[in-house]
């Protein structure tokens, strides 16, 4: 068996030649039996669908098929021949089959039957065989490569900034600490503070939670740069949408004001859902598939306006609708849900900060198409966005899907000193420990803009899942690293 080579499933599957011999490797799905034939449904990763092999009881060792069970890991030889049932047009007549791994059907936790989410995540390091889990990380892949794609087209430099840093670039203090220094027995100053000087880094450090100010740096030599890293949140939210690792990506462009900054998410978000749709279509179908099933109980009221697949056109099929701030408070205050307090958080008045039902309601139900939201209060953004001639509103903006509101976030960044100063000032960020950030202002400063998208926020939407542990591989949550 060793000396032919392995033919990949999703192969055989779109090209197979019937008479032709082939060799494949893959897990057990399923297995059913009686006297004269057993039939095995075969994955091997490289698609959602399985390969039927079609064995011989009287030609093929009794203690192979009954070894080869649901998780099993076998090599099986065999022809093509046109398949018989629906479904797959070829499938395997089982000439030699070898047991590579067993597993054995009283402990392996992953039998032929439905299992909920939460028993999935206690199994994280099993759930790529299931159907689901195979078809989001196909298609993470997918996106992971599209994306670098879609910069690379457009001349952007990929900066690695760093993973270990001594800023906290959103100020939310919400960092996970970096040290060397013994915990049992910690050095202190005279003032009796943790003495960092004797740490490993000479100082505080902590592991970044954006790769934004960085990019700035890069931007203002190289001109159009992304980041694609992973980012830290010691943020204690036991939430569907909050992870402590996640991975961001984090463009900069220099000589960009905020509309060039919209323009670009707009394109990206069409670009990176639309190549969804062209190369994910088997895992996509199956996906959406699974949303409709189980949502056919419940009440009409309580089903997701669109499903998965009309999701991803709705994005790529409209042009993004770009409203303020303000007119969109004018367009809630006045809505339905506000004045029938159905809202959970009521808009009163121009100031509030927008909630996930919010966001939803204007892109669902008010637009109906992707929006951009311009020109927040500058009260509930960062001290780096660029403050706008009426004193109140920055140049930020925030892109809203369906089913899941915001995924971009992002901003003309504030390229004039003396205003830079004046924010950090008032929000209490260190300007001292930022020296190196506001120098970049004071040596050849120049209008820049740039934007982060959450990655799993985005695997989220174009796979329909709606807990966000289900998009990586391996989340870390308050109380779990697991695995």
């Amino acid at each position: 068996m060793s000396s032919e080579k392995r033919t990949k499933i999703l192969d055989i599957l779109q090209s197979g030649e019937v008479g032709t011999s082939a060799l494949v490797k893959g897990w057990v799905r399923t297995k059913r039996q009686n006297k004269n034939v057993a039939f095995i449904a075969l994955n091997d990763g490289s698609t959602i669908n399985n390969l039927q092999l079609v064995a011989d009881p009287n030609l093929i060792d009794e203690a192979l098929l009954k070894a080869s069970t649901t998780g099993a890991c076998l090599a099986a030889t065999g022809e093509l021949v046109a398949s018989q049932g629906s479904g797959q047009n070829v499938e395997l007549i089982v000439k030699t089959l070898e047991v590579l791994g067993e597993a054995d059907p009283e402990k392996y936790p992953l039998q032929p039957k439905k299992h909920s989410m939460e028993f999935l995540r206690e199994i994280a390091y099993l759930r790529p065989r299931t159907n689901t889990f195979g078809a989001i990380f196909r298609i993470r892949h997918a996106m992971i490569f599209a994306v670098h794609n879609f910069f690379n087209q457009k001349g952007f430099v990929n900066v690695h900034t760093p993973i270990i840093t001594a800023s906290d670039a959103e100020g939310a203090g919400e960092t996970f600490k970096v040290t060397t220094l013994d915990l049992n027995n910690v050095p202190k100053t005279e003032e009796g503070a943790v003495d960092h000087s004797q740490d490993f880094f000479e100082k505080e450090t902590n592991l970044t939670v954006s790769g934004q100010l960085e990019g700035e740096l890069a931007a203002m030599a190289l001109g159009q740069i992304y980041t694609f890293g992973p980012t830290f949140r010691a943020e204690n939210s036991n939430t569907t949408r909050h992870l402590a690792e996640f991975w961001m990506i984090e463009p900069e462009m220099a000589f960009a004001d905020l509309d060039d900054d919209a323009d670009l998410a707009e394109e990206m978000l069409q670009y990176l859902v639309g190549y969804a749709l062209e190369h994910c279509a088997d895992d996509l179908q199956f996906l959406h598939d699974r949303e409709v099933e189980e949502n056919k109980n419940k009440k009409e009221t309580e089903r997701p306006e669109l499903y998965l697949l009309d999701r991803l056109k709705f994005v790529v099929e409209n042009d993004f609708e770009r409203v303020t701030y303000t007119e969109a408070i004018q367009v809630l205050r006045n809505s339905k849900p506000n004045k029938k307090k159905k809202f959970k958080y009521l808009i009163d008045e121009w100031g509030a900060d927008l909630q996930s039902e919010h966001e939803r309601y204007l892109v669902e139900k008010h637009y109906k198409k992707p929006v951009i939201l311009t020109d927040y209060p500058k009260d509930i953004k960062a001290f780096y966005m660029r403050q706008n001639d009426d004193g109140k509103t920055v140049a930020a903006m925030d892109i809203l899907f369906p089913g899941i509101g915001e995924i971009v976030g992002g901003s003309q960044r504030e390229e004039r000193l003396d205003k830079l100063e004046q924010r950090m000032d008032e929000m209490g960020v260190p300007k001292e420990e930022l020296w190196w950030y506001l120098d970049t202002r004071r040596f050849g400063s120049a209008p820049h803009s740039g934007f982060g998208l959450g990655f799993e926020r985005m695997i989220l939407f174009v796979t329909g899942m709606t807990n966000i542990r289900d998009v990586i591989p391996f989340p870390r949550t308050p109380g779990n690293a697991e695995f």
